[in-house]
């Protein structure tokens, strides 16, 4: 196997979202975005940051739970269809992950897809990267490996593959839902851009359903999603030396049938002020800190993102409850 880390020169453009752990953000952005988003008129704060080491432990917990269906119906649908998933992908293929994190989801794809070419994987911890490198030298050893450090949505190319090679983005995990709906077509675009002509795409998204599944799905009743909510309160008191007080705000999540999405807030219980960074934030009883939105599509209205980014829809694998969907398309 062949693992070498690289770090690929990004764009200046702005970064439009971001998802998964920050341990890379330099304080003074980390300030800059609390301080932004806490002085908004709607105050908001950026989901990213909900995945510090602590956040992202508390998120493993929160995909064990039996309400939190997504995690547990998409690695069902990977379990039942590999072959034919393997079959659309193609041969010599170079799979490419943004956000890959510890590369699991990744690793049974590969060992049945035929003859890949490489794989890329991306994310801004240079440590889980490297963490990978035991299990594909122990199950794929002949595989070509070259991690790339850095944010995906920023990068101008993935890194420095070789010209030619058919190209298959790999996105699973609803990551596309956190972004709204514009700012994940820019993303799909993004890819795009540095795809050709019949390169893949393959896409984890979760659909639209009942309300109360997906309310529970982030509410549930033993408390791990508003821990993992408040957290990100910890984490600003922890290193911007802010004093919130925990126990006076409440997590909120709901469904918004008209945006088609789940929200996630902070409620303050009563009127306060909250001193970050040498800064006194007021905040009114009811008053709410959007923390996450995490979006749902149809079939239709996500073949209609991927057509306006530059993809055709080739096919798609679901559950029997219709409730999450991986989808294959190609740059047309």
């Amino acid at each position: 196997m062949n693992i070498a880390l690289q770090t690929p020169p990004v764009s200046a453009k702005e970064n439009p979202s971001s998802v998964g752990p920050e341990e890379g953000t330099p304080p003074n952005e980390f300030t800059k975005d609390v301080i932004a988003g806490l002085t908004a008129p709607q105050k908001t704060l950026p989901c990213k940051y909900l995945y510090d080491e602590a956040g992202s432990r508390i998120f493993e917990q929160i995909c064990e739970l039996e309400d939190y269906y997504l995690t547990r119906t998409e690695a069902e649908i990977f379990s039942s269809h590999l072959p034919d998933i393997a079959k659309e992908l193609g041969t010599g293929v170079t799979l490419i992950e943004p956000g890959a994190g510890n590369c699991e989801k990744a690793e049974p794809l590969l060992a049945i897809m035929e003859s890949p070419e490489a794989y890329i994987p991306i994310d801004i911890s240079p440590e889980i990267l490297l963490g990978a490198r035991a299990r594909f030298e122990a199950s794929q050893p002949e595989l070509l490996v070259r991690p790339v450090i850095g944010d995906f949505t920023q990068m101008d190319r993935w890194g420095d593959e070789e010209p030619g090679n058919r190209q298959v983005v790999f996105f699973p995990g609803s990551t596309i839902g956190n972004f709204t709906h514009q700012q994940a077509q820019n993303l799909l675009q993004h890819f795009a851009a540095q795809m050709a002509p019949g390169d893949g795409l393959l896409l984890g998204v979760d659909l639209v359903k009942d309300s109360v599944v997906l309310e529970r799905a982030y509410h549930d009743d033993r408390h791990v999603t508003e821990a993992f909510n408040k957290n990100l309160l910890r984490r600003i008191n922890r290193e911007l030396g802010a004093d919130f007080d925990l126990d006076a705000f409440s997590h909120r999540a709901f469904y918004h049938p008209l945006r088609q999405r789940v929200e996630m807030h902070l409620v303050s219980l009563k009127d306060q002020q909250v001193r970050v960074a040498d800064l006194s934030i007021p905040f009114l009883e009811g008053e709410s800190i959007h923390t996450e939105n995490s979006h749902k599509y149809t079939l239709e209205s996500l073949a209609s993102l991927l057509n306006k980014a530059g993809f055709q829809q080739k096919h798609y694998w679901t559950d029997t409850n219709n409730h999450y969907v991986i989808c294959y398309a190609e740059i047309f």
